[in-house]
């Protein structure tokens, strides 16, 4: 009994959080998201090889917990000690308020959150050694507080799970650790989606009754604190409990490995797939993939693509002007001719009749950076985070170079902060004049969120950035990534009939529609419009979760190119990747250049049709009917493809395959989708991909 006294606010949190845990897992499982079947090794995985590694969390994560219940004690505040410990808390924060520290060389916010720290340190030390009498009630405030503290982390860890969950399909990831660095958008982003008064209040509310339980549970600590020689015996127990969670914790994280995507995500603890994404942001291709001889990888590259060969052509180069607008995850199912039936892309679907339709293209990710990168630097995904993103991300060669080398004003169009995701650092170190919100005088911002302006303001903006370039008399090249299909979308009132507080996807994919019609009614009065190219596709879809790690519908977005003097109006159905739009374009304007690009023009008679998607660990290439998937762990996966016909789609817009494991894999179809990913790493890894 006495040891269970010493230990009870560690157990009774132990307790609450496997709870918790287990509450958590149950509301994934049954979330509408979650399209899936499960067997009873599956289930029995989830709760009950997911609970015993969500112990071993705990026992890493109290940490803190056991350190401040190690650190209380009452022969600290005895004379002379107490005073001596005093006198130097109150130095030291007298010598970090006024003098230059090593806090003060890192900068930011780090010398007021040292103050600060150190200021509430010594005032509660002072409180305790100076008010006796007090001390038991003031410990027991203190000891409260920190209760409450760790079970409004455990529970707001819960709900952000469910909301990630709830917009992605998975545990956290790549996306979680960008969300912490790009707070101010993201933060914003919660509170423009989400009811967070009632959600917070609640959870304020609900974490105060669990405080209040743990705390009438586990206050006996206080009244009778362990001795030294007791405190000693509850370190050591404690570091062997965290040397065998640190050993366990990624021996457990081995065994989700089921062909449920799904059961693997459910059984995970998010905060450790959190630390994973954090420690592995860029994956070394040629240490966790499987591998080809170089020379073997460069000839089977080699026989699918042009790279370092030149492409001419007979004609002369038509040098018009070129529109590139890239709109936020536009999936293909959102357009009429993809099956949608609640007309929220009505221009778009006009437009589409226009051009030149690619009606079977597959976007490479499911981020914002790889479609950026695919259409910029028509590149592979490689392992880990988009080139977007890397430090080493100038001076590459890019859609926006080529154009630079034929004369051509290049820039960049975005309504929000270029800051976000990197794009300004990547668009400026290769050569791309930024125009974003920045650039936005107060009289041109008309309704804006915490992503930027609205898509109707960035087209004004757009026009008169493309009037002032007409008078160059220079060509030029726009890339506009739009930003308001994005959450929480808002958009100003009265311009479609959804309301714009109504919050709803399809609110934000009608009303950027709109702003793009807008866009085009302008244009056509602009003496530059006759002499130019629109290319306008998705960056990638509205959501990545499915049922397999890449599954295909959830790529597919819509892609056109529009000049009514220079691309007939046409169907493509060919199999393609968004990484061969703009060589498809060049091709179009006659350009000669010699390419780096993998991007290939899909209207040579020699193009193989084959498509690359990917996350930021299982790489993929579509050909023949099939599905290879690369992984880590030199992980080969081959999934026959077999179309599920819809009899209310046209032939050219089919969306759904069901994937089957193939029995007898295609060595070729590795080979080849190896020698892409490998290649392509490679080149980045080189400097070979520079300018």
């Amino acid at each position: 009994m006495n040891f269970l006294k010493k230990t009870s606010p560690f157990y009774s949190l132990a307790i609450f959080y496997l709870l918790v845990s287990v509450v958590s897992r149950l509301l994934l499982l049954f979330h509408p998201i979650t399209q899936a079947h499960f067997s009873a090794l599956d289930l029995c995985k989830i709760f009950l090889i997911g609970s015993l590694s969500d112990g071993l969390i705990f026992i890493v994560t109290s940490t803190f917990l056991w350190l401040y219940l190690l650190f209380l004690s009452d022969s600290k505040y005895a004379k002379p000690y107490g005073y001596v410990i005093f006198g130097i808390l109150v130095s030291l924060l007298i010598y970090v308020s006024f003098f230059n520290t090593l806090l003060n060389e890192y900068g930011g916010a780090l010398p007021e959150i040292g103050i600060a720290f150190i200021g509430l340190k010594t005032v509660l030390f002072g409180l305790l050694l100076f008010f006796p009498k007090q001390r038991p009630k003031l410990r027991l405030t203190l000891f409260s507080f920190t209760i409450f503290l760790f079970v409004l982390l455990i529970l707001q860890n819960a709900i952000s799970e469910y909301f990630f969950w709830n917009e992605f399909g998975v545990r956290y990831n790549f996306i979680a650790v960008d969300y912490l660095v790009y707070t101010n958008e993201v933060i914003g982003n919660i509170m423009q989606s989400y009811p967070v008064v009632p959600i917070f209040g609640s959870l304020f509310i609900i974490t105060a009754g669990f405080t209040y339980l743990i705390v009438k549970h586990s206050q006996n600590y206080l009244q009778n604190l362990p001795s030294f020689s007791a405190k000693i015996k509850l370190l050591a127990a404690f570091s062997l409990l965290f040397m065998l969670a640190l050993f366990g914790i990624p021996k457990l994280a081995s065994t989700e490995n089921s062909q449920n995507l799904f059961a693997n995500e459910l059984q995970a603890n998010g905060l450790y797939k959190f630390y994973l994404a954090f420690t592995n942001s860029e994956l070394d291709y040629f240490k966790f993939y499987k591998t080809l001889p170089e020379n073997k990888a460069e000839q089977i590259l080699s026989a699918q693509n042009s790279i370092g060969k030149l492409n001419s052509s007979p004609e002369a180069e038509n040098q018009k002007n070129v529109v590139l607008i890239t709109i936020e995850s536009l999936s293909a199912d959102f357009m009429k001719s993809y099956g949608n039936e609640h007309n929220i892309t009505p221009f778009l679907d006009n437009l589409a009749q226009q051009s030149l339709q690619f009606t079977n293209l597959y976007a490479v990710g499911n981020r914002t950076v790889r479609g950026l990168e695919a259409v910029t630097l028509c590149l592979p995904p490689t392992p880990g985070e988009s080139v977007v993103k890397r430090k080493d991300n100038k001076n590459k060669f890019t859609t926006g170079a080529v154009f630079a080398s034929k004369g051509y004003q290049v820039k960049f169009l975005y309504g929000g902060d270029a800051f976000f995701d990197n794009m300004e650092d990547f668009y400026s170190g290769n050569g791309y004049n930024i125009i974003d919100k920045k650039s936005f005088l107060p009289n041109e911002i008309s309704f804006a969120n915490v992503w930027g302006v609205c898509d109707e303001d960035m087209a004004k903006k757009a026009i008169q950035v493309m009037n002032a370039e007409a008078k160059q008399n220079k060509p030029f090249f726009n890339h506009w990534m739009t930003v308001s299909n994005h959450r929480p979308f808002t958009y100003p009132a009265n311009k479609i009939d959804i309301p714009g507080d109504a919050k709803s996807r399809e609110g934000g994919v009608k009303y950027t529609d709109y702003a793009l019609k807008q866009f085009f009614a302008m244009a056509k009065k602009q003496t530059w419009y006759s002499n130019t190219v629109f290319v306008v596709l998705a960056d990638h879809c509205a959501s990545s979760s499915g049922k397999t790690e890449l599954p295909l519908d959830k790529y597919r977005i819509p892609a056109l190119i529009f000049s009514p003097a220079t691309v007939a109006p046409q169907q493509y159905n060919k199999l393609m990747s968004q990484i061969d739009v703009m060589p498809t374009l060049f091709e179009l304007l006659h350009f000669d250049y010699t390419s780096k690009f993998y991007g290939q023009n899909v209207l040579d008679k020699n193009y193989k049709p084959r498509a690359l998607i990917a996350t930021y660990q299982n790489l993929g290439l579509i050909k023949d009917n099939v599905l290879t998937v690369l992984s880590p762990k030199q992980v080969v996966k081959q999934l026959s493809l077999k179309l599920k016909w819809n009899a209310k789609l046209g032939a050219n817009f089919q969306l759904e395959y069901e994937q089957e494991l193939l029995k007898n894999q295609r060595q070729d179809l590795i080979d080849e989708t190896i020698s892409y990913y490998q290649t392509a790493s490679a080149r980045l890894k080189n400097k070979a991909y520079d300018k």
